[in-house]
């Protein structure tokens, strides 16, 4: 009779947690469907970089983007300051191989949406990315928001507004936010921006800054394919 007790008990704490499991994991798999309907896309827009060390003008850019996980962003008249781990750290690659553990953890709001929040713990205990957690837009199954947390590249967080391609879940803009410290460049190195002009950073003054990206995107071609020799 105690063993048939402790049986029903546990039935019933964990059966909640087990269907719990079950939503979050089918949300996120609808978001991944949503998401593989892109093969490729080349998105043109503005780059805005506010890194306190450093003066950067507005930049035209584009972006170019090719399964599984190939993502390049081209500032046409120079180098764009993206920390690495940014350009490799994509929805795509969040989620597209699906080794994953997912977890419910709650509800919020970003930018007054509603979302889901879901934690993704990685099946490999080696992989790169410690932890992800996403922000799901349940209505319109797109992400609002995602915080990454990595082994080699320090933590990153992005956050994207949605328009006219919201049914490809690509957004109009995205805002990388990143800590410069975690961003480690040779010594000497030299920026060519916009106006031309050349600006040297030491390492010294990317101790414990902030920095952020914001790209608003004018257009995508999306699906056209794209040439491997584009990310080279």
């Amino acid at each position: 009779m105690k063993k048939i007790l402790q049986t029903l008990l546990l039935i019933t704490f964990c059966s909640p947690m087990f269907s719990k499991a079950q939503d979050v994991n089918a949300l996120v798999q609808k978001v991944k469907a949503k998401i593989d309907k892109v093969n490729d896309y080349e998105a043109s827009g503005k780059m805005k970089t506010n890194v306190t060390f450093l003066k950067i003008p507005v930049a035209t850019v584009k972006i170019y983007f090719k399964k599984p996980n190939q993502l390049k962003i081209k500032n046409e008249k120079g180098i764009s300051f993206v920390p690495k781990g940014a350009v490799s750290i994509n929805l795509n690659s969040i989620i597209s191989n699906g080794k994953f553990t997912a977890l419910d953890a709650g509800t919020d709001k970003v930018n007054g949406v509603a979302v889901k929040v879901v934690k993704l713990l990685p099946d490999d205990d080696n992989a790169d990315v410690v932890l992800s957690t996403l922000y799901i837009d349940e209505a319109n199954l797109v992400i609002r928001k995602a915080k990454t947390t990595t082994r080699e590249n320090g933590s990153y967080e992005l956050e994207m507004s949605y328009g006219k391609y919201i049914d490809y879940g690509l957004p109009d803009k995205i805002v990388f936010s990143f800590n410069t410290k975690d961003y480690k460049l040779p010594k000497g190195v030299t920026f060519d921006f916009d106006d031309g002009k050349e600006v040297k950073k030491t390492e010294n003054k990317a101790k414990n800054k902030k920095g952020k990206a914001e790209i608003s995107i004018s257009s995508y071609t999306v699906n056209k394919g794209i040439a491997d020799a584009v990310f080279q």
